[in-house]
C-alpha cells in the first residue's frame, strides 16, 4: 500500500457516534475482527477477547445497566440531578443507537503469571496495551471500509456489569467497546503540532 495513502486515512479517520439504521453484514464485520486478530501483542499471546452485539434487546439491557451504575455513580459525586439524567439519556442513546456494539477484552489466561506486584501488574498493561492495538485495527479498517466507528471507554468503570449483562466468560475483562454502522453526521478533529509532542534524544 502506498505510505501516503495509509497516512491519509489515518488522518482522516474521526469519531462517529450518531449511526444510520443501515445494518452491518457479518461477512464485514468478521473482516474487522480478523484485522483486529492481527494486531501486535505481548509476547504474541493474543489476550484480545470480543463481544459482538446486534439486537437491540441485549443492547437495551446493556445501556440500562450500565447507565444505572453511572446514575448512581455521579449522585453519590453531588452532581446535578438533570446533569446526571443527560448524561445517562446520552450514553443511552449512543449504545442503543449503533447497529453494531463490539465490546473489547482482555483475557490474562494465555498471559505469563507473577508471585510479586511490580511484574503481575506490568504483565497486565502489556495485555491491555496488545488490546488496545487490537482495536486501532478494527478502526482504521472499519473507516477504510466507509463505515463510521466510536470507542467508548466506560466499560472500565463497570466491568461486572458488562460482563454479567452479556454472560460474557468470568477471565474477560472489559476495557472498552465500540460503537459501529454507517455515518449520520459529520465531525472534524484537530491536532495541536506535533513538535509539542517529540523530544529527539541525543
Amino acid at each position: 500500500m502506498d505510505a501516503t495513502i495509509l497516512l491519509n486515512l489515518i488522518k482522516s479517520r474521526r469519531s462517529i457516534r450518531r449511526y444510520t439504521d443501515q445494518p452491518v453484514p457479518q461477512e464485514v464485520i468478521l473482516n474487522l475482527l480478523e484485522a483486529a486478530h492481527w494486531a501486535p501483542s505481548a509476547h504474541n499471546r493474543q489476550p484480545w477477547r470480543f463481544a459482538v452485539v446486534t439486537e437491540r434487546v441485549k443492547k437495551e439491557r446493556l445501556a440500562r445497566a450500565m447507565g444505572s451504575r453511572l446514575r448512581a455513580d455521579r449522585t453519590a459525586d453531588g452532581h446535578d440531578p438533570a446533569d446526571i439524567e443527560r448524561d445517562v439519556a446520552r450514553s443511552y442513546a449512543r449504545l442503543t443507537g449503533a447497529p453494531v456494539l463490539i465490546i473489547i477484552s482482555t483475557s490474562l489466561v494465555e498471559m505469563d503469571s507473577y508471585h510479586d506486584e511490580r511484574r503481575a501488574r506490568h504483565e497486565w498493561l502489556m495485555a491491555a496495551q496488545s488490546t488496545a492495538m487490537a482495536a486501532q485495527n478494527l478502526l482504521l479498517l472499519a473507516h477504510a471500509e466507509g463505515l463510521a466507528a466510536c470507542w467508548v471507554c466506560a466499560p472500565l468503570f463497570v466491568p461486572e456489569i458488562v460482563r454479567e449483562t452479556l454472560d460474557l466468560p468470568e477471565d474477560w475483562e472489559p476495557q472498552g467497546l465500540i460503537t459501529l454502522g454507517y455515518a449520520a453526521e459529520r465531525r472534524e478533529k484537530t491536532r495541536g503540532p506535533l513538535e509539542s509532542k517529540i523530544r529527539f534524544v541525543k
